[in-house]
């Protein structure tokens, strides 16, 4: 049996640490193949364990197990053996519960291995298990966008763990920790079409500048169809956005009668939406034509893309 040092027993920072985690990968690696069968008692080491004695961890942030990614590790397994193996807690009489690896453990089964290489700790409290599960699969798993979105959310609210905290734990920035959360008020088919790689997370934080709902379908569907890059999504979101901040501050220009006040409310609204210079001429008969000025060829290209939108979304 292969006693882990420094000691997971630490908690917390004993997963979380980058130097910790470095020194405990460096000794599994090199001593794994030794690991001995467990005695049933011992906390802090690393050995063999059955694979049918592993019940599912219950704050497993991965929901989506992509099975050509299962049989690609599946294979590595069969080249290379287990090279990290997975983490685990006593959970009675030789039973264990799963606190990270579930990719490696579905791997071993579905080949057919009986025993698998894990190392065992000390894990007290629900807190604290959803804490180590949460976090250490943000680490070393690869997470979608809004798997981490709520695996941060469950840190905050189950956890009581401030944005500063979570993001002082897994090493990212906080406005990062903030970023990825917003994720979550985005719409179910945003957030799906995020999950399976059709748009990239910096499209969806894009759409969440939009209010509407109905407007953030349309520009999802329109990234798909024509292959938006994120630059272009912000251009078009900053356009259609200046809309409702001008509302408020709109001036009418002094007048002389009806149909020049008229005239001047139409130049405004149509400027607000388009964000571009706009005459509106008028003759005797009531007829007249509305002039929508552009300077670029990428100029008129964005507002034929948002005259699409618009058509689209009645807005």
């Amino acid at each position: 049996m292969t006693k882990i040092k420094p000691g997971l027993g630490r908690g917390l920072d004993a997963l979380i640490n980058p130097q910790l985690n470095k020194n405990i990968e460096e000794q599994i690696h090199v001593s794994s193949a030794e690991a001995a069968k467990d005695d049933g008692r011992s906390v802090d080491v690393l050995v063999k364990i059955p694979v049918d004695k592993i019940n599912p961890n219950p704050y497993q942030p991965r929901t989506d197990f992509d099975p050509q990614a299962i049989n690609e590790l599946k294979m590595s397994i069969l080249e290379n053996g287990l090279i990290q193996p997975i983490t685990v807690r006593r959970s009675g009489t030789d039973e264990y519960e799963l606190i990270s690896g579930e990719r490696r453990l579905r791997a071993f089964k579905e080949i057919g291995y009986k025993e698998i290489t894990a190392y065992i700790i000390q894990v007290d409290t629900k807190e604290a298990m959803l804490a180590l599960s949460l976090i250490e699969n943000i680490q070393r798993e690869k997470l979608n966008p809004i798997e981490i979105a709520n695996a941060y959310e469950r840190l905050m609210i189950e956890c009581k763990l401030s944005q500063e905290e979570i993001a002082k734990r897994v090493g990212k920035d906080r406005s990062t920790i903030t970023n990825t959360i917003r994720l979550l008020k985005l719409p179910t088919q945003v957030q799906q079409s995020l999950v399976e790689q059709k748009i990239t997370a910096g499209h969806a934080r894009a759409l969440i500048n939009i209010p509407q709902k109905e407007l953030q379908l349309t520009i999802l569907e329109k990234i798909i169809k024509d292959n938006l890059s994120v630059r272009k999504v912000e251009n078009l979101v900053k356009e259609l956005s200046k809309n409702e901040p001008a509302k408020k501050k709109k001036t009418v220009k002094p007048v002389t009668d009806s149909s020049t006040i008229h005239l001047n409310d139409l130049e405004n609204k149509i400027r607000n939406i388009f964000g571009t210079k706009v005459i509106c001429k008028q003759k005797k008969d009531g007829s007249g034509e509305i002039v929508l000025e552009y300077y670029s060829n990428d100029e008129l290209e964005r507002l034929l893309e948002l005259f699409d939108i618009i058509e689209k979304n009645n807005y």
